[in-house]
């Protein structure tokens, strides 16, 4: 296993930013591979851990010194170097244009390496490398020929190039550490961010002042294709590897300074297991969805801002029987199927007005397909009346929504700009829950209930729901109210997957809750191994199980 003398050893800068740490703290740093999230109870940590060579983060903190979330990597140290960086970049950028432009994110980092190799070359060591060295810069200068730089100095300029031409520059170690959930940069000095296990951190990068932020927000603007402007001083757009950004350009509109926003995107979503080995919700509500995703329901996730509606999300679609039809709709790109029929419909916002297509246009195109299943990543508009049409022709539907509670969400429907009718609701057959709660001194993400729709009726004057699932705040514990009681699992789902007393469903139920269990208890809860363990069930019953019940 890689330790701290092996990446010291490897990485220079690392090296000196430890001995930094030990002279004035008194004691190195703990290196860890990766981080656990039990290491969340640390008040005062010291912890380094690796993003990939040469990138490196130390969360650090004492009695005296906020918790921070400090980036260790090559910089430039003096301004001699400066100097020199300065004019290998300027021989780079003289010698590409007598390359074949790359297509491909790879195809450019091979470039640079070649144009790194014809602009510089190790200078030698020793009394006669120096002699050499002069001899050389004054060629470089005559001749414009290669630049001799130490082994050190070129792999830092080299990273520094990539970071910043391939990379996202500043962020870039940001970007790559998987253990972040979103970033947060208000004007040049205030860039801070959300950790997995330790929360939200200030960090100590910097953009310099307003004017290199402002640049920076135009450049990566035009790389997303939704370029930023005075005129145009908010953007919402993807990444490269799908995170999602907002950017609110100019010091006009964001007074402290341009700002933007990014919440980190992973390729592998958490699985349903994972989330409920952290109380999210429990295995029964787990099973509880298991069944009304196989056979059909239309599940909306509501919650507030940040409460992780999308996470869960994508943890309960290997529900969803194997061999169905997906299709999702999305302004941006986040959410993940497991399913080999899968039709991805992204919006088209920007360009001529006839060129555009929005929400509402993709569920329209996907109601055409006769899809098994329509995904949509978010409903806040007049998409959400689709939506509605959709589930009344039988198309179930699954989607996250911005609501704290079935009311409100129902109030949101039923009224502008979405304008369902209220006989209409009860199209839709269960609402979750969730929430960011604050207890105990942490914030948890807790599914705080599950409502089944039961319909609209007229003597009450709306729509009847009914109560499945209540977190209790006091005990973090799920309640299952609806044993016995459920409206969906007896009514709509008992007759069509075979039970004689509908009651039998229950059984299933808990049955599909030890499953869930059982996998915690075998530490099996990657995304895609719980995956395969769902498709294996489907087909094959208990007998597709690694373990017995």
């Amino acid at each position: 296993m890689d330790d701290l003398a092996a990446a010291m050893k490897r990485n220079i800068h690392l090296k000196k930013y430890v001995y930094k740490i030990k002279k004035e703290h008194g004691k190195s740093p703990d290196f860890r591979t990766t981080i656990s999230r039990d290491l969340k109870e640390i008040m005062y940590p010291n912890i380094i851990y690796p993003v990939g060579d040469p990138l490196f983060v130390h969360i650090f903190g004492t009695p005296k010194i906020k918790r921070r979330y400090i980036v260790i990597e090559p910089s430039i140290e003096t301004e001699e170097e400066r100097r020199r960086y300065e004019e290998v970049q300027d021989r780079i950028l003289e010698l590409a244009p007598y390359h074949e432009t790359p297509k491909t994110e790879e195809e450019f980092g091979k470039l640079i390496d070649r144009l790194m190799d014809e602009a510089t070359e190790i200078a030698a060591a020793g009394a006669a490398g120096a002699a050499a060295t002069r001899q050389k810069k004054k060629r470089f200068n005559l001749l414009q020929r290669k630049f001799p730089l130490k082994k050190e100095e070129r792999d830092k300029f080299l990273y520094l190039i990539k970071r910043d031409i391939i990379g996202v520059g500043v962020l870039e170690s940001l970007v790559k550490d998987p253990y972040i959930e979103d970033i947060h940069v208000i004007g040049p000095d205030n860039v801070s961010l959300i950790h997995k296990v330790f929360g939200t951190l200030r960090t100590n990068l910097s953009f310099g002042n307003d004017i290199y932020l402002m640049n920076y927000l135009k450049n990566m603007g035009e790389r997303i294709g939704r370029p930023v402007s005075e005129g145009s001083p908010i953007v919402d757009g993807s990444l490269p590897d799908g995170s999602r950004i907002n950017i609110i350009y100019s010091t006009d509109v964001s007074r402290k300074g341009s700002s933007f926003t990014i919440r980190k995107f992973s390729d592998t979503p958490l699985s349903i297991v994972q989330l409920v080995n952290w109380n999210t919700l429990s295995s029964e509500e787990a099973a509880y969805f298991w069944i009304c995703l196989e056979y059909g329901m239309s599940v909306f996730v509501c919650g507030e801002t940040a409460s992780g509606k999308t996470t869960t999300l994508n943890g309960i679609l290997p529900f969803i029987k194997p061999e169905a039809k997906i299709y999702t709709a999305e302004d941006t790109a986040e959410v993940l199927p497991p399913h080999e029929i899968w039709q991805q419909l992204i919006t088209r916002e920007k360009g001529p007005e006839e060129g555009r297509v929005t929400l509402f246009e993709l569920l329209k195109a996907a109601l055409r397909s006769r899809p098994n299943y329509i995904i949509v990543g978010e409903i806040r508009g007049a998409e959400g009346a689709i939506a509605f049409q959709a589930m009344q022709t039988g198309h179930p539907v699954i989607s996250t929504f911005h609501a704290s509670s079935v009311k409100k969400m129902i109030q949101r429907f039923t009224g502008s700009p979405i304008n369902v009718p209220v006989t209409f609701i009860d199209n839709l057959n269960v609402v979750l829950i969730q929430q960011a709660v604050y207890r105990k001194g942490k914030f948890l993400r807790r599914v705080t209930s599950v409502e089944e729709i039961e319909g609209y009726f007229t003597e009450i004057g709306g729509v009847a729901t009914r109560s499945v699932f209540e977190w209790d705040a006091v005990t973090d514990k799920h309640i299952f109210r609806g044993l016995n009681n459920s409206y969906i699992l007896e009514t709509k789902i008992a007759e069509t997957a075979g039970f004689e007393d509908p009651r039998e469903i229950y059984d299933e139920m808990a049955l599909r809750a030890r499953i869930l269990e059982e996998m915690i208890a075998n530490n099996i809860m990657g995304y895609r191994e719980t995956t395969e363990i769902f498709k294996n069930y489907h087909k094959k019953g208990l007998k597709g199980l690694p373990f017995s019940i």
